[in-house]
């Protein structure tokens, strides 16, 4: 079970019906849509669609790097394409190199060793570069902060362009030369990661040169295996990118990446954003992390199949190499944490601890613990860290705020890197750790599940899985879809994958689904009692050539459900017994209402609460059988007030309390006395069906004015007849009240239930078998003989709608889920 809590952004019902509408799409998507800000049918059509493309010749600074790259191909110039060591500085290493050779050029690489050179250009390597003979240098996920390196360059004799995508520096200070980056070139996608800005330079080499920018294309593999490594917004052009990228990734014929997808046991055929991110990316980042990066490039350029097969090898042992640095470094970091115990933020450091590893693993404790991290990797007389924080705290900011401690640093809100000197690492530390506790909150630990959709168990089935499959590819600002299934019975635990993880089944609203939970040894207790809110995420599932839905587990909470409240009747049930009483003069007791079973009403006949009985020019959602849980809880999460409409309030409210809440619950009884009740809500759900012909009269012209649900299904009319018979055949009532009241007046009305107990009353009244006093005061004269119960109006009344009802409540059919 997590330590989390649920973030259900609002979604308008009628919001969501429109776009329900307007797409032909089901609840639940049109739900994730309006939560990820795409309520416009035009906007979530383009989204959908995903075909944002834009001109190169929109992106400032393109021309003239384009004229300078051509001017050095045309006079033979050697050029350099300077990388990174990751795989978005490879990726579009890999696209510039390849595009250039096309073209004619003289083109080598460098890509600098995480360990000896650092991350970008540094001076050194200008110096050995101009040695060598290069007369471009073109930089490739790097350059934008180094102004001080392209001046030493151009110096040195070298023509420079800049291509990046990182943020630039903060004096406002450019490099000078010509630069293609997205947000310094005003380009419409400004999160373009390196390889998608590689990628658009390579169009326009092409389509400068007089040939076809579309032989570009032939990068999209990569480009989308770069976009997604590098964790930038999967939006605009960037989620076209990858849609595309994948596309051709499952057909690529590149020998390295077919080599990578077999050592990383990934099928083309079902390759997606997650196997790129978690499979093949780590591969290659492998190299770069533990030895150089150049495994991967040369990875991405061979045409040879066998020399392909070779390196992805090399690179799978190379990323099973890292785990175990990594899970090393890991134990040893927890070890620290548990001796800093529950502080804010973590600065944790050791001697030899891999620096192209510490990344990870500050990840890996920011995620367990819920704290920003900062991890260091001593080696002499300095250290070198690698930072991950949580949602709630500036991790640069907290850099800068002990700032004063470090050598140099830089980064962004989620990650970032610095160098401190041994000696300072403890005040490092203290000034971190300070700042974290000035600006985090206690809440601010707290996980936060996201939420897009609310479910019910019917709909947890093949085509909501596939229909959830067009939001893909998911990644950062899209990320994987998650399903809340609110009071959720989780059953027929059993341990898969020698007890490392869980298969069971999810059981709500009578639908039954598959699921499995990863890194699960076990479920909670309880958790098939429905007091779990659980989170899935939806995916087809392919295992011995069939294809079916499979639920995923994300976490586990208990539920949260808010308050209950009764509408129409006191909280104390003597005083609604006695409310019940005198609220009504006898002649509205009857068993219908005006209209009621009239087959002209409206042009309608009147039906059972089975067959669609409510009808009517307002929205009625027919939800029946589709389990209330899913129902009830995507109407609160709404955010609009919900009335929901049952045969017994109280009784509803002490069954559904602590399972389900933050709505109102009423009675069909209290209803029909006060049919002003329902004017605060949006909406108003028939949790159970009406009883009656007035009931049903009563909820159809609620419908009038309201959007109505129906949510009964056979539970809630088993219910629903249980309560009219209780309320209505009072005979056997009366018998054990009258003595009761005799002995102990008023207080023996709180064991029977309020509506019944204000009707025995009226009946004794009427036989003169019961007298009332002063604020309710109850006496009980004595008896002058033997009573006949029909000689009171009101029970013969109650008789008559008692047996109306049976016979309405006996037309109900079976309800489909």
């Amino acid at each position: 079970m997590s330590e989390a809590r649920l973030h259900i952004p609002p979604a308008p019902f009628a919001t969501v019906a429109a776009l329900e509408r307007g797409l032909g799409c089901s609840n639940v998507v049109a739900q994730v849509l309006v939560r990820r800000g795409l309520a416009d049918p035009d906007a979530a059509r383009g989204w959908l669609a995903g075909a944002d493309r834009h001109r190169e010749d929109e992106f400032g600074g393109m021309p003239e790097a384009v004229a300078a790259i051509l001017e050095h191909v045309g006079a033979g110039t050697r050029i350099v394409v300077h990388g990174d060591y990751d795989v978005d500085g490879v990726s579009s290493t890999a696209i510039l190199v390849r595009v250039l050779r096309s073209l004619g050029a003289d083109v080598g690489w460098y890509l600098p060793s995480r360990t000896e050179d650092g991350y970008g250009l540094n001076l050194a390597t200008v110096d050995r570069l101009a040695a060598e003979g290069c007369g471009l240098l073109i930089t490739a996920d790097c350059g934008i902060t180094s102004v001080g390196e392209v001046a030493a360059a151009r110096a040195a004799g070298m023509a420079v362009v800049v291509t990046d995508h990182h943020t630039p520096r903060g004096d406002g200070a450019l490099p000078d030369a010509p630069i293609v980056h997205p947000r310094v070139g005003g380009y419409p996608c400004g999160d373009l990661c390196a390889a998608g800005v590689a990628y658009l330079v390579a169009r326009a080499l092409l389509g400068a040169a007089g040939r076809d920018p579309a032989d570009a294309d032939a990068d999209l593999d990569i480009v989308a295996l770069a976009t997604v490594a590098d964790c930038v917004p999967l939006r605009g052009e960037n989620r076209r990118l990858v849609r595309e990228g994948l596309r051709a990734l499952a057909a690529t014929r590149r020998p390295g990446l077919r080599a990578l997808m077999a050592v990383a046991h990934c099928d083309p055929g079902s390759v997606d954003a997650r196997s790129c991110g978690f499979r093949l990316a780590p591969r290659i980042n492998a190299a770069g992390r533990l030895h150089r990066a150049d495994a991967g490039l040369e990875l991405l350029l061979t045409q040879d199949a066998e020399r392909a097969r070779e390196i992805a090898d090399e690179l799978d042992h190379a990323n099973s190499e890292r785990r175990h640095v990594e899970q090393r470094i890991l134990f040893d970091a927890e070890g620290q944490v548990a001796r800093f115990g529950d502080a804010a933020a973590y600065v944790l450091a050791g001697e030899g601890w891999h620096p192209g590893v510490v990344g990870i693993v500050a990840s890996r404790i920011a995620e367990r613990h819920g704290r920003p991290c900062v991890v260091v990797a001593l080696d002499g007389e300095e250290g070198t860290g690698s930072g991950r924080s949580i949602p709630a705290f500036d991790l640069l900011a907290g850099l800068d705020a002990a700032s004063e401690h470090l050598i140099r640093h830089g980064g962004h809100r989620a990650a970032a890197g610095c160098t401190v000197r041994r000696e300072d690492l403890d005040a490092f530390r203290a000034a971190f750790v300070a700042h974290a506790e000035r600006v985090l909150t206690p809440e601010d630990f707290v996980r936060v599940e996201r939420v897009d959709a609310i479910v019910c168990g019917e709909e947890l089935g093949t085509a909501l899985a596939e229909e959830l499959e067009a939001l893909a590819p998911f990644g950062q600002e899209n990320p994987e879809v998650s399903l809340l299934v609110p009071a959720a019975r989780l059953t027929d635990a059993r341990p898969m994958g020698e007890g490392k993880h869980m298969r069971f089944t999810v059981q709500t609203g009578g639908a039954r689904a598959g699921a499995v939970a990863f890194g699960v040894s076990r479920l909670p207790e309880g958790a098939d009692a429905g007091t779990f809110d659980a989170t899935f995420g939806l995916e087809l599932n392919e295992w011995n050539g069939s294809v079916e839905p499979r639920l995923v587990l994300r976490k586990i909470l208990p539920c949260g459900a808010g308050p209950i409240a009764l509408a129409g009747e006191p909280e104390d049930p003597v005083a609604a017994a006695l409310a019940e009483r005198s609220a009504a003069p006898l002649s509205s007791v009857g068993p219908s209402a005006p209209g009621a079973g009239d087959p002209s009403r409206d042009g309608a006949e009147s039906a059972g609460p089975g067959e669609g009985a409510v009808t009517g020019p307002s929205v009625v959602r027919d939800r029946r059988g589709a389990g209330i849980a899913g129902t009830l809880a995507s109407l609160v999460a709404t955010g609009e007030p919900v009335l929901v409409v049952c045969a017994d309030a109280r009784a509803r409210r002490r069954g559904l309390a602590g399972r389900l809440g933050g709505f109102a619950l009423v009675s069909y009884a209290a209803l029909e006395r006060d049919p002003s009740i329902v004017r605060p809500y949006a909406h108003v759900a028939a949790l159970d069906p009406p009883a009656d012909p007035g009931q049903d009269a009563l909820l159809q012209e609620v419908s009038r004015t309201h959007t109505t649900h129906l949510c009964w299904g056979e539970p809630e009319l088993a219910f629903a007849v249980h309560v009219h018979e209780r309320d209505l055949d009072l005979r056997p009532t009366l018998r054990a009240l009258y003595p009761r009241l005799r002995d102990h007046g008023a207080a023996a009305l709180a064991d029977v239930p309020p509506l019944a107990a204000g009707r025995c009353l009226r009946v004794l009244a009427e036989l003169g078998l019961v007298a009332f006093g002063h604020a309710g005061a109850i006496s009980v004269p004595p008896p002058s003989g033997r009573t006949e119960l029909e000689r009171s109006p009101s029970f013969v009344a109650y008789r008559q709608r008692l047996e109306e009802g049976r016979r309405w409540l006996s037309r109900a059919t079976p309800l489909a889920a």
